[in-house]
């Protein structure tokens, strides 16, 4: 217990973080969680080619509990779309379940490059996005829907990330309002995680993986991020009222951008 208070207390403040971005800005903490748990279990001396496959998993892992708690609001103030999330789902659970077997036929170096490419993407779009933006005022019909979930699904598991970062841009493109664009999405996120988390439980834990990780989930770690950003989301969500939106999401695009950046550059570095 003393080697994993380190940890514990660092993941306190990455939780806390991620809550208040999630909150102010309604972006799913994936996105934020997984390359800060790379680096602090790097620098706690958790490493080797498997890290993260770990990383990935216990993000996934948190995003089961704030989907779920994000769903529920969002279904209570009609901004869920259930006919758009159902249409999506089998595809996002396909996309999900295969995507956990790639992720554990991958390295940590392969899981970063493909990190720093989507993250700067998400990055850029973050930046350059505009919400009237469109390639049709309304989803297609048909097998394309859950074409559309199979690529969120698969995407969203490798990266460690939930359905809104790849969602929302796709719904809002086609037509949808962004309220009902970010509630459905919340809902993607939920779709793809379980099934993807029930995978990563069962797998083998890597060798050098840090203390108490079953499978690929870390418990601790998914415990303490659970219970901050429960707590801070609302925090985040006060804060958006307060604070001018589009600076504050400028600056958390450029921090993904470098982060991603340096993902890329660990990947590409001998």
């Amino acid at each position: 217990m003393i080697d994993l208070l380190p940890l514990l207390v660092v993941m306190l403040a990455v939780g806390a973080f991620a809550g208040v971005l999630a909150g102010l800005l309604g972006i799913g903490g994936g996105i934020v969680l997984v390359p800060a748990f790379f680096y602090v279990f790097s620098q706690m001396g958790y490493d080797g080619p498997d890290l993260m496959q770990v990383c990935v998993a216990t993000s996934l892992a948190t995003i089961i509990v704030t989907s779920l708690r994000s769903v529920l609001s969002h279904r209570k103030k009609g901004s869920l779309n259930e006919a758009v999330l159902r249409a999506f789902a089998p595809g996002l659970a396909i996309g999900a379940i295969l995507a956990v077997y790639i992720v554990q036929g991958l390295e940590s170096r392969e899981l970063q490059a493909l990190f720093g490419i989507f993250g700067a993407l998400i990055a850029l779009w973050l930046i350059f996005g505009r919400a009237h933006w469109r390639l049709a005022n309304s989803l297609p019909k048909g097998l394309i829907r859950p074409v559309f979930g199979f690529v969120t699904g698969s995407l969203s598991t490798l990266l460690g990330i939930g359905g809104g970062n790849i969602g929302v841009p796709l719904l809002t493109l086609f037509g949808t309002s962004i309220h009902q664009a970010v509630g459905t999405a919340a809902g993607f996120g939920l779709i793809i995680a379980a099934p993807a988390v029930a995978g990563f439980l069962f797998a083998s834990t890597p060798s050098g993986a840090p203390p108490y990780t079953v499978g690929l989930v870390n418990l601790p770690v998914f415990a303490i991020i659970i219970s901050m950003t429960l707590v801070t989301t609302p925090l985040g969500v006060k804060l958006a009222h307060a604070l001018p939106a589009r600076p504050l999401k400028i600056i958390f695009a450029v921090s993904i951008g470098v982060a991603a950046a340096n993902m890329g550059l660990e990947a590409l570095s001998p």
